[in-house]
């Protein structure tokens, strides 16, 4: 994708400095890197701005923090490598925060909650797990366990669809390596069209737009199925991806976050986007 800086949609302009930080801030302008292309969370409108969940709640996560954030969009696989290059200050992109990589990139404190479930256009698939709408922790070996031992008997042999560069990659990595094929896709039109026309099983991946995505036109036979996963190689939830050494940006980014949760923005703008608040548990 070319890098393209969206001048329309990414100036959040705000003048005065808050009472709440220092009195000589150095963020005036913070560059946020986003992907232009993942729809609801951001993705580009056909005269070139930037829309979507994360677009409208960063621009008020950037007001509180009284700085100008301007947005660029490009891939997601070469985000990290140019944050930590000095291109960009903070990925906004549904980014999960992984140990893998909290290893190489710090994060804010998470802004949307996520969950891991399956998505498929079989109904024999779909109706041996159902949609139980139980959430896991994959954190609790026993719970984890439990509920993926008859997914793994189910998905035995057959064909999984993955985001390249994303969160369900590690995770069918984890949970899925020896039992099933993972297939990944650059994009979430191009996995979902496979899954449509029969080209791979079942797709991995976030409840909230996985349900989207089946409610689109021509997605009839697609439904979510099966629990729901949170915690270990899923990750505490989407953050903001900042450098290591920035931790006065990560600080502010964390005030303005935790107060969008306390307030209920994080809510509001979630509800009419997803149909359900993604506001984390922190």
């Amino acid at each position: 994708m070319k890098i393209a800086t969206l001048l329309a949609a990414g100036a959040f302009l705000v003048a005065t400095m808050p009472c709440g930080f220092a009195q000589e801030q150095k963020w005036k302008e913070v560059r946020i890197v986003t992907e232009g292309g993942f729809p609801p969370w951001n993705y580009t409108k056909p005269d070139g701005t930037l829309a979507g969940f994360e677009i409208d709640l960063f621009k008020v996560i950037c007001a509180r923090m009284k700085v100008k954030c301007t947005l660029t969009a490009q891939s997601f696989d070469s985000m990290i490598p140019a944050l930590n290059a000095g291109k960009f200050d903070a990925i906004v992109n549904d980014v999960s925060i992984t140990p893998r990589r909290e290893e190489v990139i710090a994060f804010s404190i998470p802004y949307a909650a996520v969950c891991y479930t399956f998505a498929t256009a079989n109904p024999d698939i779909a109706k041996k797990l159902g949609d139980e709408d139980k959430i896991i922790s994959l954190n609790d070996e026993a719970a984890t366990k439990a509920a993926m031992d008859p997914v793994k008997a189910l998905f035995k042999d057959m064909t999984i669809g993955t985001l390249a560069a994303g969160g369900s990659v590690a995770f069918v990595e984890t949970y899925f390596k020896g039992v099933a094929l993972m297939r990944q896709y650059k994009t979430p039109e191009a996995r979902d069209i496979d899954l449509v026309a029969g080209r791979v099983d079942v797709v991995v991946g976030g409840k909230d737009t996985l349900g989207i995505a089946a409610a689109k036109p021509g997605r009839e036979t697609m439904k979510t199925f099966g629990p729901c996963f949170q915690g270990g190689v899923v990750g505490k939830g989407a953050g903001v991806g900042l450098r290591k050494q920035d931790t006065d940006l990560k600080a502010m980014f964390d005030k303005a976050i935790a107060e969008a949760q306390a307030d209920g923005t994080i809510k509001k703008f979630a509800l009419p986007v997803f149909g359900m608040d993604i506001t984390p548990l922190n």
